[in-house]
């Protein structure tokens, strides 16, 4: 009797669901203990390593599946050969571009951050992969990076919070989401070797936040390591970034698993937590080996390590363990559903992540919305109005289904004008870890497109990146913030015959725009992938009022980045270490505290309606540790048209120990107002988001004072300011 009165108390107090999934998890724990003891020591081994480009082998003999892996984080790349980086020729893998996560961070919508990762994990599901390898989360710091394109912008708590629902949507499916790369791989030139030095107060401010909300918040199912090395010692196998901090202080129950070809040392690789070793000699089977994965650092050498007693079993034990915890969680999963093809939905997600990615920077007198009813020549200029923008980047490219070109999504939108579209400059065909520059005669296209710029009554201009080699591309960074191409120039000389230019920026990255001044508007429209050009128009036309937010400070000169603010050492290195020597004022820390105007800051975006903040106020003038502020703030749309505003909050401790940025995102919020409407908007800042981390004592330090709670809609735009006491 008093076993069942325990078990009604218990089921009353933890709630039915809560035995369910506690009782599933620990029947998972014994079925993974009652397969370790059934494998012999080669089979443990063996599902440390490739056994393909982008799988890794199960145990037959078991029924252990293998392991299937995809290149992300903005689609499901078209399926590689087994044993080379040709692609298969599959007729059947075609996927949905989903707008790059620069594009994701720029909408500060938490809500569409799930919809995509559902959306891309369904797509993921449907061609049997089990590890998307994405959200890219390391931080934007210096606009050179090649492969920011990829990342969720400047600012730790941004890419937080954008990065948490698009890890618990691609779950959803039965895919394991693998947040990447840890850690500290923000430059893509030298990155297999730069030994990268900071402070530890940076490390754990700026650049492992979002790693740690995707394991705490996210529960992540695997990780990436980096290619670079920190404090000497390769990331992938790193004893303070894994084993102490990721598996120790997170407790972080999955794999871990390498950049392909960053594992350096089977000891390390061994003792240092990495999991599955991916990519090491990329030649494979065509070595002179009988099999050259059985040769990676994982697999032979590992094996005889632990048969001579170097390295205890327990090590590879504990491998597998998380591994089999993966395959429970992803392809031995029997409830897990069957994800979908590429489809009117996914398409449908990919157009609202661009709409509401894209960013109005600036609007003179309103010239943007353009009347789609009115009848006028329109001149399309610029390469990128037509050049496909799925291809190129590196891991990251794509075979979409189709994709809407920024040409095609304007002339179909704007049928009631004359709509003619020249190029302009050409960059040259893409070809990865090469410059191929362009055959084309540079001064025929630009004379085309000054003549075609007097003709018309306004001009478009579409340029920026392109995803080549040394602009947005994996493994090499840029070589300077300027447009390439000539299209700087190019822009001066449309400018100086037509007085109408709005320019159209597709990058993934800041650029300089010495022009700007000359420009009636400026759109950042990123990379949007599939639905672009429709996306474009949308803005355009005012179908859709523009409602992105820049995840990232556009400095006016690269000097004003703090990254580039001190000698080579600290960007891009000496080609054997680095130093961040800007330590915690990284983007909009840097610009504010260091009084330095950006361009355009970090939060900037325009509408098309106006909206005004009325009131805040706080529910409280003093708090503790373990409070939490709660915000009512009251804004108003006072302008004609629907649209969305974000609120963002940033915190400043007036007198502090130690140096302090003159401000931090700590909350934020994008609310829909319709013309007229006023809204009161509650935010929560956890009291303890407030601390910093104090080197002294190797843990977070919230000290009391008063702290200054700024409210606005950009960083350099704060629109009311109030003061709390922490006690």
């Amino acid at each position: 009797m008093k076993q069942v009165i325990c078990l009604v108390i218990s089921v009353i107090t933890l709630g039915v669901g809560n035995i369910i999934a506690q009782t599933h998890a620990v029947n998972v724990e014994d079925k993974i203990e009652a397969i370790i003891s059934q494998l012999s020591l080669e089979e443990k081994v063996k599902m440390c390593h490739a056994q393909s480009k982008f799988s890794s082998p199960g145990v037959e003999r078991l029924g252990i599946p293998e392991l299937w892996m995809s290149d992300g984080p903005h689609g499901v790349r078209a399926e590689i050969a087994w044993d080379s980086w040709d692609y298969a020729g599959w007729t059947n893998d075609s996927c949905t571009a989903f707008p790059a996560l620069t594009a994701l961070a720029s909408t500060f919508n938490p809500d569409l951050a799930y919809k995509y990762g559902v959306a891309i994990g369904q797509e993921a599901r449907y061609r049997k992969k089990d590890i998307l390898l994405g959200p890219g989360v390391n931080i934007y710091r210096t606009p050179l990076n090649g492969r920011n394109f990829e990342y969720l912008g400047e600012d730790p708590y941004l890419a937080s919070v954008m990065s948490v629902p698009y890890i618990k949507g691609v779950q959803t499916n039965g895919v394991a989401a693998c947040v990447k790369h840890f850690a500290l791989n923000n430059q893509e030139v030298w990155r297999s070797h730069i030994n990268v030095t900071l402070s530890d107060r940076a490390l754990h401010e700026i650049y492992l936040p979002a790693f740690k909300a995707a394991v705490q918040e996210g529960e992540v199912w695997s990780v990436m390591g980096a290619y670079n090395k920190y404090n000497g010692q390769h990331t992938s196998h790193h004893e303070v970034l894994i084993n102490q901090i990721l598996k120790g202080d997170w407790s972080f129950d999955g794999v871990v698993v390498t950049d392909w070809g960053s594992a350096h040392d089977t000891k390390e690789a061994a003792l240092n937590g990495l999991d599955i070793e991916m990519g090491t000699g990329t030649d494979g089977l065509t070595t002179s080996k009988e099999n050259a994965y059985d040769y990676y650092y994982l697999a032979k050498p590992f094996l005889e390590m632990i048969r001579n007693g170097d390295i205890d079993e327990s090590i590879v034990d504990d491998k597998v363990r998380r591994i089999l915890r993966l395959m429970f969680r992803t392809n031995m999963d029997k409830s897990r559903p069957f994800g979908s093809k590429a489809n009117a939905q996914h398409f449908e997600v990919a157009r609202e992540v661009a709409q509401e990615g894209i960013v109005l920077l600036k609007n003179t007198k309103d010239f943007f919305p353009i009347n789609p009813e009115t009848e006028q020549t329109i001149a399309v200029i610029g390469e990128n109005a037509t050049r496909m923008m799925t291809v190129g980047g590196g891991s990251s490219e794509l075979k979409t289904v189709y994709e809407i070109s920024p040409l095609e999504g304007i002339q179909k939108r704007f049928v009631n004008a004359n709509v003619i579209h020249t190029m302009g400059y050409a960059s040259g065909p893409s070809q990865y870890g090469r410059v191929i520059p362009s055959s084309v005669d540079a001064d025929s296209l630009k004379k085309a497109a000054i003549e075609l710029a007097k003709k018309a009554d306004l001009v478009l201009f579409v340029g920026g990146l392109n995803k080549n080699h040394e602009q947005d591309c994996e493994n090499g960074d840029r070589k300077g913030l300027n447009l390439p191409f000539g299209q700087d120039e190019l822009l001066n000389d449309i400018m100086d015959v037509n007085k109408n230019v709005g320019v159209i920026l597709v990058s993934g990255n800041a650029v300089a725009m010495p022009w700007q001044e000359k420009a009636k508007a400026i759109v950042q429209t990123w990379y949007l992938g599939s639905e672009a050009g429709y996306a474009l128009a949308d803005i355009l036309s005012g179908d859709v009022n523009p409602s992105g937010k820049l995840p990232f400070s556009f400095p006016v000169k690269l000097e004003d980045n703090g990254a580039h603010a001190f000698d080579a050492l600290s960007y891009p290195g000496d080609g054997i270490n680095q130093v961040y020597k800007e330590d915690i004022l990284v983007g909009y820390r840097w610009h504010d505290t260091k009084n330095i105007k950006p361009l355009f800051a970090f939060g900037h975006g325009l509408s098309y309606t106006t909206f005004k903040v009325n009131n805040i106020v706080a529910d409280n003038t003093s708090y503790n540790n373990g409070d939490v502020v709660k915000l009512s703030v009251v804004i108003s749309n006072v302008g004609k048209v629907r649209g969305a505003e974000v609120l963002q909050v940033y915190v400043h401790d007036e007198k502090s120990s130690v140096m302090r940025p003159a401000k931090e995102l700590k909350a934020f919020s994008k609310v829909n107002l319709e013309a007229g409407e006023r809204k009161t908007v509650e935010l929560s800042l956890p009291v303890d988001s407030f601390a910093f981390y104090d080197e002294e004592i190797n843990d977070w330090n919230l000290e009391k004072g008063v702290y200054q709670l700024m409210i606005g809609t950009a960083s350099n735009n704060i629109k009311k300011t109030i003061k709390v006491n922490i006690d």
